[in-house]
């Protein structure tokens, strides 16, 4: 999937940074808009980066049930953690994730953007943020839920540009999405918050914009297990 628009991710970093805390997730082609002292979640391009293996002509056909439950046991080179998908609050964006995770689509693909304080971000198979599914989808917002550690929500790079990029808040600067709530939350950590917090803390390097936000090691999705409930 993508990382969060940078138009998005730009706003909130004038919110962020007044306070002295991180920007958010947003997409390349958001940073590359993104103004001097505006950052979003998004990653920089990396020319070791592998190309997608699957693309996709359009977003999948509606298969889940809105009103089954459905959790994510997501493993990783660092632990696992469970997510709890919010199949009735946003119906299009978990059945796309679950058919992503159905056809291994994630397997291999790494945590591309970490800010500790605010979020990690992960599922684009070009590894620097410019890469999705090949397909888009609409934005499920306003659906009762609020950004918070442990909140998992859709990276993008402008309204309706979901893919397959996803972030997890990991510190409390994620609530400053409060501000600008772009980003479709679709689930929660319930289980292996330990493990997001192993991953928030790898030691990160700045990217192309200057951001410290890549990972100086590579951490990666293995393998992701959806079940009903």
């Amino acid at each position: 999937m993508k990382r969060l628009p940078l138009a998005l991710l730009l706003g909130f970093t004038l919110v962020v940074t007044g306070c002295g805390t991180k920007t958010a997730p947003a997409t390349d082609q958001q940073q590359n808009n993104a103004t001097s002292g505006q950052t979003t979640p998004t990653d920089k391009k990396d020319e070791t980066a592998k190309q997608p293996s699957k693309q996709y002509d359009k977003a999948p056909e509606m298969k889940i049930d809105p009103n089954k439950n459905y959790e994510a046991v997501v493993e990783t080179n660092k632990g696992s953690f469970t997510i709890q998908l919010f199949a009735k609050d946003a119906p299009k964006t978990v059945n796309s994730f679950v058919f992503l995770a159905n056809d291994h689509f994630y397997d291999g693909i790494k945590f591309h953007r970490i800010i500790q304080s605010f979020m990690i971000q992960t599922g684009d198979p070009k590894g620097d943020g410019t890469g999705g599914p090949g397909y888009s989808f609409e934005d499920e917002l306003k659906n009762g839920h609020s950004y918070d550690k442990g909140v998992v929500a859709m990276a993008n790079a402008g309204p309706n540009t979901n893919g397959s990029q996803f972030f997890i808040g990991s510190g409390d600067d994620v609530k400053n999405l409060e501000a600008q709530p772009n980003y479709t939350i679709f689930g929660k950590i319930t289980a292996g918050m330990d493990t997001i917090d192993k991953i928030a803390a790898t030691p990160v390097k700045a990217n192309a914009f200057g951001e410290n936000s890549t990972p100086t090691e590579t951490i990666t999705i293995q393998k992701i297990t959806v079940t009903e409930k």
